[in-house]
């Protein structure tokens, strides 16, 4: 089975995202081939050294308290904005999917690092979109996290 046949749902409106973030907890992002591949080895590497990382990078959706009652939606949106450059950079197939996990440890940039995956769904080109609209209304500019090579 690759990732593209494995059995998950796809999430097809950034509401659909936002309607998972607000029901549960301990949810991630992650841009990749997707969990068939990732599932084999469940440990990430440090792009920079190689060595192998405690869990897999991810990005949290965990909304963080200092929020307070902010709309969620524009969390997620940002969340997943954040990394939308990934596909360029990865190559093709590389797409976000959400799964649920344990923080195992922090990787180099500081980003959580998970094991115990439960992959949740496929995260739609269109919620990617409308996540990127969103920002972009935003009144204050702010760009994906992106690394010059």
């Amino acid at each position: 089975m690759t990732s593209e046949t494995m059995p998950l749902t796809t999430l097809h409106t950034l509401d659909e995202v936002t309607d998972w973030v607000r029901r549960q907890q301990h949810l991630y992002v992650r841009w990749s081939l997707g969990p068939e591949k990732d599932l084999h080895e469940t440990s990430s590497r440090d792009e920079l050294t190689g060595v192998p990382l405690p869990g897999l990078s991810v990005s949290s959706l965990d909304v963080e308290p200092w929020w307070e009652d902010r709309p969620m939606r524009i969390w997620v949106a940002r969340r997943l904005y954040d990394y939308c450059h990934l596909p360029r950079h990865r190559g093709d197939g590389v797409r976000p999917w959400l799964l649920r996990g344990r923080e195992s440890g922090r990787g180099p940039d500081n980003e959580p690092l998970v094991d115990d995956i439960v992959p949740l769904a496929w995260i739609a080109p269109a919620v990617i979109e409308e996540a990127v609209k969103e920002v972009d209304n935003q009144p204050g500019p702010w760009g994906p996290v992106e690394r010059d090579s």
